[in-house]
């Protein structure tokens, strides 16, 4: 039988963090105590008011096919939102609610991206950027930020990686991995160069309620001159810990937009109908900023906690993230070391000498940069300071 396997599926990169993932788990089954950090959603619980919002949705039978952009009330809750707290004017016909602002990100790429065309990506990067683009047969095109640097993209080096192909910027901020946070200076400077050599940007703003220490979110649509040129993409997964309800959203030009829409009508339909319903509620009652509050509260205070504990750790080193819920903490200062016999050679093998000491974490080879990990701080505090204790004697086994 022939090869029945797309280019596209082949190519796909298979992830680093499997193996540590499925030891974990056998670990925590055979009875063992491992201390997770690889969480990438909130650990806190959807509000009560969301959730019944969905039941009230149930009630009513609203359960069936909605427009595939979204319900208009939702599209409508949106606009509003994006008016009101990101300065963004959109109307409702350039909203586009999807199955998760994943979806919403693979929507822009395939609407947009022809074979051949460069996306630009700032390096450490989300893993799933650069599948993306290879999805839509595009051209992944890394730029790598500097620690000491807080992890942003420079108006320089993004000047040097532009050329006549590149049709895209990624910019995520706050950031996944780095918890880095752009300022509306280095936005604007940014801005300059897309505008001045006509290239697009993909905004991915889904941690843009999650920001500490005084730090502040600005999209860089809100900009002069971008609106036109940006796709903004954003969700409730994060903001309003509803990472299972699959809500996400992009807003874009009129034309985008619409290509959007003619893509996953015939690709999704619309997203679930009851998670729309919610997502009303999640976006409109005013309870949702008194539980951002708290959650962002709590965030903090275990950011700054393990922000210390790890700086206090020898060999280990972190930039101060500002937003999100991760550290990025580099390990450059311990490969070439040797844990039980085995030379650290770079982060998955820190990572999995650290799943032995009972602590789960993410090598960063998955974002570009195997000589850190990724720790989020989205457990409970006593579960960080068991977590933060195993590390340190981790480390002192070297």
């Amino acid at each position: 039988m022939k090869n029945m396997i797309s280019h596209r599926a082949a190519n796909i990169t298979p992830s680093v963090t499997l193996a540590i993932t499925a030891k974990a788990k056998k670990m925590k089954a055979d009875g063992i105590s491992v201390i997770g950090f690889g969480a990438g959603e909130p650990d806190f619980g959807t509000p009560d008011f969301i959730v019944e919002a969905a039941k009230k949705a149930l009630d009513e039978n609203f359960t069936k096919y909605t427009p595939s952009s979204g319900m208009p009330a939702l599209r409508q809750a949106i606009a509003d939102k994006l008016r009101r707290e990101n300065g963004l004017s959109y109307e409702p016909s350039q909203i586009i609610v999807s199955n998760g602002a994943k979806h919403s990100l693979f929507n822009a790429m395939a609407a947009t991206v022809d074979p051949g065309d460069e996306v630009i990506i700032p390096s450490p990067y989300w893993l799933t950027y650069p599948e993306l683009v290879r999805l839509c047969d595009g051209v992944p095109v890394f730029v790598r930020t500097e620690e000491e640097l807080g992890f942003k993209l420079s108006p320089a080096a993004l000047e040097a990686a532009i050329t006549p192909k590149t049709k895209w910027l990624i910019l995520n901020s706050p950031s996944n991995p780095t918890g880095a946070v752009y300022s509306r200076e280095e936005l604007s400077a940014l801005a300059e160069v897309c505008i001045r050599r006509d290239i697009g940007v993909i905004s991915d703003e889904i941690y843009e309620k999650l920001v500490y220490a005084g730090a502040e979110h600005v999209s860089i649509a809100s900009l002069p001159g971008m609106a036109e040129r940006t796709v903004v993409v954003n969700g409730l997964s994060k903001s309003c810990a509803m990472t299972g309800w699959r809500i996400g959203y992009l807003a874009a030009p009129k034309e985008i937009a619409k290509a959007v829409d003619g893509l996953q009508s015939h690709a999704t339909s619309n997203a679930n109908s009851i998670a729309q319903a919610a997502s009303v509620a999640a976006i409109t009652n005013p309870e949702e900023d008194r539980f951002l509050h708290r959650m962002v509260e709590a965030y903090d205070a275990r950011r700054k906690f393990m922000f210390q504990a790890v700086s206090a750790i020898p060999g280990l080193s972190c930039h101060e993230p500002k937003g999100a819920f991760y550290l990025f903490v580099n390990v450059s200062g311990i490969l070439g070391r040797t844990c039980r016999g085995k030379v650290l050679k770079d982060a998955v093998d820190v990572a999995d000498q650290m799943l032995e000491s009972g602590v789960a974490v993410v090598p960063g080879n998955a974002f570009g940069a195997p000589d850190h990990i990724r720790l989020s701080y989205a457990l409970s505090m006593e579960d960080i300071r068991e977590g933060m204790k195993r590390i340190a004697a981790f480390a002192a086994l070297l």
